[in-house]
């Protein structure tokens, strides 16, 4: 999967390849149109979640194409923006970054939508009655319960 994100500098998007934690590999890196195609890729680090992640930043207006190369094996991303033919009788996948060229801002962060006159209140459950015990057969009384007897440490 690949996100997309505005950058802070003007004309460029952070783009995230995230391939899942189920993807068993020594060796995950990402290589396309935008490194002319390197060999050695750019590296996909594996966070504490298992999940492969790589962060570069792309100028936008631009379609690029790329692959994962997992463990020297050329794989496609179908759930990226789109794929195309290659001249090795596969696919590549693409990055579309034409429309983000337009919508490249940093969005600034909306105020709440709750009004500050309005008061939130939190429903409560009733208190229970002196004596009574609430479970998931309904109530019943603490007379009826059967007395526990205090758990005491062998002695040695």
């Amino acid at each position: 999967m690949i996100y997309k994100r505005a950058s802070a500098r003007p004309g460029f998007a952070l783009v995230t390849f995230e391939l899942p934690s189920c993807v068993w590999a020594d060796r995950v890196a990402v290589t396309g149109t935008f490194n002319n195609w390197d060999d050695a890729g750019i590296p996909l680090v594996q966070s504490r979640d298992g999940v492969w992640r790589a962060t570069i930043e792309l100028p936008t207006g631009r379609r690029y194409e790329f692959r994962y190369m997992i463990d020297g094996r050329w794989q496609t991303d179908y759930h990226a923006d789109g794929f195309t033919d290659n001249e090795y009788g596969s696919h590549n996948s693409v990055v579309d970054l034409i429309d983000s060229a337009r919508s490249a801002t940093v969005t600034e962060r909306q105020p709440s939508k709750v009004a500050d006159s309005q008061p939130t209140v939190v429903p409560h459950l009733a208190s229970p009655r002196e004596g009574v015990v609430r479970g998931f057969s309904g109530e019943r009384s603490t007379a009826g319960m059967p007395r526990m007897r205090p758990r005491v440490a062998a002695a040695a």
